[in-house]
């Protein structure tokens, strides 16, 4: 049984991973981390991290970027690995957290989907069959009306997915509206759709003459990247120090 400490517990992913593995025989959540304790999850809540002293072999982490720097302090201190799903770091908190990978085991990644990571593995082989035939590559990303940032992390991993496969012979172009010419052999079309409560949909497009092929990942809620966050907090668990990733987490299965 592995067992998982979730920092961010009352926040509505924390909730989702709450629900989800309490359905799961190989996991259980032994102690929760949020600033406010108004609901009952069935596992003690702290408001201090440092105040935990729950015995756990993997943390989850979907709280906040501000939170972060004290995550790695104590997983550190503690020795437990840590599934870090908080976005928006920044630079310093990104070379902090490689740092901290020197002591203890860190997974992190652009997206936690299952779906989305085997995605990301089928690409690098389509672009190789397909961007050395001179097929145009385009990504197209939807999501809901409330996001902020675009194009979305994982429309930037899929790209860069499909760029690493070719040698990172490719420029990224976000905005045609000012070009009055004919589209250039090698960039990568990365266009952002925002709009109602889309939770996320990803389409990379391969045009070619007289076809297309597309590959497509649908999210219909939140639950496909706490299902991954669970998955990715079985594997890193006993873990030796370092960086991994959900590809990692794809090649063990």
């Amino acid at each position: 049984m592995i067992r998982m400490i979730m920092h961010g517990c009352n926040g509505h992913m924390g909730q989702v991973i709450t629900e989800l593995v309490a359905q799961d025989s190989e996991a259980e959540i032994v102690a929760g981390i949020d600033v406010t304790d108004n609901r009952e999850n069935g596992y003690p809540v702290f408001a201090n991290l440092f105040d935990c002293d729950v015995e756990a072999d993997v943390i989850i982490d979907f709280a906040a970027a501000a939170a972060v720097d004290s995550l790695l302090a104590y997983s550190r201190e503690r020795g437990i690995p840590v599934v870090l799903c908080t976005t928006g770091l920044s630079d310093e908190q990104i070379a902090r957290v490689h740092d901290a990978s020197r002591e203890v085991a860190i997974l992190k990644s652009a997206n936690m989907s299952l779906g989305v990571n085997t995605l990301i593995k089928l690409l690098k082989d389509a672009a190789r069959v397909f961007g050395t035939a001179g097929y145009d590559i385009e990504v197209v990303e939807k999501h809901h009306r409330l996001k902020v940032d675009a194009p979305s992390g994982t429309a930037l991993a899929l790209a860069d997915s499909v760029n690493e496969a070719l040698n990172n012979e490719y420029t990224y172009v976000y905005d045609r509206s000012q070009r009055r010419e004919k589209r250039p052999d090698k960039e990568i079309g990365i266009s952002a759709v925002r709009g109602g409560t889309i939770v996320g949909v990803h389409d990379v497009m391969f045009a070619g003459t007289d076809e297309v092929i597309t590959f497509n990942h649908t999210a219909y809620s939140k639950a496909v990247f706490a299902r991954g966050a669970i998955e990715a907090g079985k594997f890193l668990a006993g873990k030796p120090a370092g960086m991994y990733d959900m590809a990692d987490v794809i090649d063990a299965k």
